[in-house]
């Protein structure tokens, strides 16, 4: 008997994914593909979104033309600051532009002052000024850039919506979409933002993402989800895992801190210091902030190997020495490294390198001041009354015990656990279909979790 499962797309920029969950969320089957990514009409590299397309019908198909699996759902997640935009036949009148495409700076001059001022919209839109990275001001582009085109727009879909159209037929937006940084949403009063109608700039009317439509796939009708952004996706396994307040770390290059419990407004500051907020699948704002951690400690560590004459993956086989990190916790001399802030090449040569034994009492020491500099990131999503008792901490450095037992020394009034969840954001755009597809209350699903010990 076929084993029943929801599948999930997650397209990521580099690595786009299809994979099954049981129905008891365990994953059953993935893989993987990569597309050379091909240029928009002004020469900036892009996705290919045809090739997207096709590979996944085709995905589908096959796995339909067998009797292995019985896919009971379907959901798709992408990166967010995406746009599609489509004619009244659904057929897409542009590329999905990059997000680094540069934005130019006539398309949005005088737009702040309309509407208060740049931090002030900045605030009421929790989106930092960010170009293209704000999708809403891709679709001004196109408007002021590629006029001929843009009349004839009939609807512009966010990236996991499309996908989900390709299927559906169904034209809709969803709240995590709408609020990743996209300068589309009034924070205050919880609508789309009266510029969107100002210029003429039309969405549809977002439903919650645990919507589900009919679709037809191989003359099989399977119910298929609306999509879900990336990142709000990697929220829902803690979500559904957690019945306290919690604030998630999700770490690699960046170190993404998230936290869904914090109501209060973004401050002109928070902006200045690359705070935003989201919207969770509870349509409730997620305050989050980030630090360029991963490459801060990355080129770091091959500075500290080629001083010291080691290998560059030498800091793998570092053990957490608790007697040296316990040290440096009654140490008032400050920062040994990064006393003069960040360099712009993000590696300390200024630090007195002599002061240490060897490479590990250095590395011990770099990571105590790169933990510092990540609180100070921490401290932009935790409010004056905060309401969590937990962090979680997921990603590579989940995986850094030195990392993790310096984090917990710094939050002596929260349970500190390291997750080891893969695939979470796949995981999560499964689970806000689940109930839909299977008609029963979804299970606990085991997300990793281990008690980080604290220094004493």
């Amino acid at each position: 008997m076929p084993a029943e499962v929801i599948a999930v797309f997650d397209i990521g920029k580099t690595n786009k994914k299809f994979l099954l969950f049981d129905s008891l969320l365990n994953l059953v089957h993935q893989e993987e593909q990569k597309f050379t990514e091909i240029r928009d009409e002004e020469g900036f590299e892009c996705d290919d979104l045809r090739k997207i397309e096709t590979w996944m019908k085709e995905t589908m198909s096959d796995v339909l033309s067998r009797d292995e699996y019985r896919i009971k759902a379907l959901n798709f997640t992408t990166y967010g600051a995406s746009l599609v935009h489509i004619d009244k036949s659904g057929i897409p009148l542009t590329p999905v532009y990059n997000y680094l495409k540069p934005m130019p700076e006539d398309v949005i001059e005088g737009f702040y002052e309309r509407y208060g001022g740049m931090e002030e919209f900045c605030r009421n839109t929790a989106s930092p000024k960010l170009g293209m990275l704000n999708s809403g001001l891709q679709a001004l582009w196109l408007k002021r850039k590629r006029p001929e085109v843009f009349s004839r727009v009939s609807d512009i879909l966010h990236f996991p919506q499309y996908l989900s159209f390709i299927f559906t037929g169904k034209r809709v937006s969803e709240f995590t979409s709408i609020g990743c940084h996209t300068a589309m949403w009034d924070f205050d009063r919880h609508v789309y933002h009266p510029w969107l109608t100002d210029e003429n700039i039309h969405l549809p009317g977002p439903v919650p993402n645990s919507t589900v439509f009919d679709a037809v796939v191989s003359n099989r009708v399977i119910k298929a989800g609306i999509g879900i952004h990336d990142s709000s996706a990697s929220l829902v396994p803690y979500f559904k895992a957690s019945n306290e307040g919690f604030i998630l770390m999700s770490t690699g290059t960046w170190c993404i801190t998230m936290n869904p419990f914090n109501p209060e407004p973004l401050t002109a500051d928070q902006l200045r210091k690359d705070t935003l907020c989201y919207l969770s699948i509870n349509q409730q704002q997620v305050k989050s902030s980030r630090f360029f951690l991963g490459h801060i400690h990355d080129v770091n560590a091959e500075y500290l190997s080629a001083h010291y004459g080691v290998p560059a993956d030498q800091y793998k086989k570092v053990k957490a020495d608790r007697q040296i990190m316990s040290g440096f916790r009654h140490d008032k001399a400050g920062f040994s490294f990064f006393r003069n802030g960040l360099a712009p090449d993000f590696i300390d040569r200024t630090a007195d390198l002599n002061k240490f034994s060897g490479f590990g009492e250095a590395y011990h020491r770099f990571m105590y001041d790169l933990v510092n500099l990540c609180m100070e990131s921490f401290a932009l999503i935790v409010p004056a009354e905060d309401r969590t008792g937990i962090v979680y901490i997921s990603g590579g450095f989940a995986r850094n015990e030195i990392f993790t037992q310096l984090l917990a020394s710094r939050m002596p009034d929260k349970k500190v656990y390291t997750s080891e969840v893969d695939n979470s954001t796949a995981l999560g755009a499964a689970m806000v279909v689940w109930e839909e597809a299977f008609g029963t209350r979804m299970p606990s699903v085991d997300i990793g979790l281990k008690l980080v010990t604290q220094l004493r």
